[in-house]
């Protein structure tokens, strides 16, 4: 016998499965930074009084700090961050990109320029004003971007994100141009695109909500095809998967969901870039548990990053979306690094 015969036989490394196990872990998790979230700020409250006074609202100043500013802002940072990773997911699977987020589909690029354009011609100034601009121009931008990047064959990835990046970098030369025209425009703008969820009640929350559920309503739906769709068209479609469809589909998704996040918080970066690939590192690559896993994930870092940033500048605060950027960049370079992560 040599040496060859008696050497074991090399195995394949083990797949990465998502699991109920993992997605209750990850919602464990949630609600623990989410009543972080409520606890922590300028003025610390104890978690004991915190979950009083969120119970059993008495009228003191700590009940109304806790229910009236810090738990919208949570609120509506778990649903930023949940829509905007789920986004992500489905932007990076349809394009097969690894390095593809929703601001690809010029949801950013649009909604900034409708806000400028409210700003400087209708003279808009509420937050919930801002949020309609913002949807409605997220939602041209994307159908753009989509009906430049179809063929008669449906979306194509490549093409869809070329058309991205030409109407995002044209949409940002039109928002440029008009903020250098006009002080008083950039003023007002300035406090939207740094993208916050502080000084902002539910009813923009309540008024996008069907926008947000529609888009995960569609992504739910399409998330089993959108594995399939990995394999490649022709493979998908032998298995009786319609790659339009669920294109169309997912495109649409991540329009309502990226669309919404953007206009209730403004832009939030590296999330939609980010998150997907952590939930795939803990999920695997099937996207009926990539979805869920980079929805809470997106989630957990959107809250987790708000919270740093009432505490890193006390008594001030940092937007949220400062605190991703400060944070995201070299958390993104670790990643592909440390755990290769860039891979589909």
């Amino acid at each position: 016998m040599t040496i060859l015969d008696r050497a074991p036989a090399p195995t394949a490394p083990a797949t990465r499965r998502g699991s109920v196990r993992g997605v209750l872990l990850l919602v464990l998790a949630l609600l623990a930074v989410c009543l972080i979230s409520l606890a922590v700020g300028s003025r610390g409250i104890g978690l004991p009084r915190t979950v009083e006074v969120l119970l059993h609202p008495d009228g003191s100043t700590e009940a109304t700090i806790v229910r009236d500013l810090r738990a919208p802002r949570t609120i509506l940072a778990l649903a930023a961050g949940l829509c905007l990773g789920v986004a992500g997911a489905l932007m990076q699977g349809h394009t097969r990109n690894p390095l593809a987020d929703p601001g690809l589909l010029g949801v950013t690029a649009g909604a900034s320029f409708a806000v400028v354009v409210g700003i400087y011609a209708l003279g808009i100034a509420d937050p919930t004003s801002y949020a309609w601009f913002a949807l409605l121009g997220a939602g041209a931008a994307a159908t753009l971007v989509f009906a430049i990047g179809s063929t008669r064959g449906g979306p194509d990835p490549v093409t869809l994100v070329l058309a991205g990046t030409a109407v995002s970098a044209l949409l940002g030369a039109f928002t440029q141009t008009i903020l250098l025209r006009d002080v008083e425009t950039l003023d007002d703008y300035r406090f939207w695109v740094v993208g916050s969820v502080a000084g902002r009640d539910l009813d923009v929350l309540w008024q996008l909500a069907p926008f947000m559920l529609v888009g995960l309503l569609l992504a739910a739906i399409g998330s089993p095809g959108l594995t399939m769709l990995q394999l490649g068209d022709d493979v998908a479609r032998s298995l009786g998967i319609s790659p339009t469809r669920h294109q169309v589909g997912g495109i649409l998704a991540v329009m309502l969901l990226a669309g919404a996040a953007t206009a209730a918080c403004g832009p939030i970066g590296f999330v939609g870039l980010v998150v997907p690939h952590v939930a795939r590192h803990l999920g695997g690559v099937d996207y009926r548990w990539v979805v869920p896993y980079a929805g809470l994930v997106g989630a957990l870092l959107v809250v987790v990053a708000d919270v740093v940033g009432r505490v890193i500048v006390r008594p001030g605060e940092l937007q949220v979306g400062i605190v991703m950027a400060l944070i995201g960049g070299p958390v993104f370079v670790l990643l592909v690094r440390r755990l290769r992560l860039v891979r589909l």
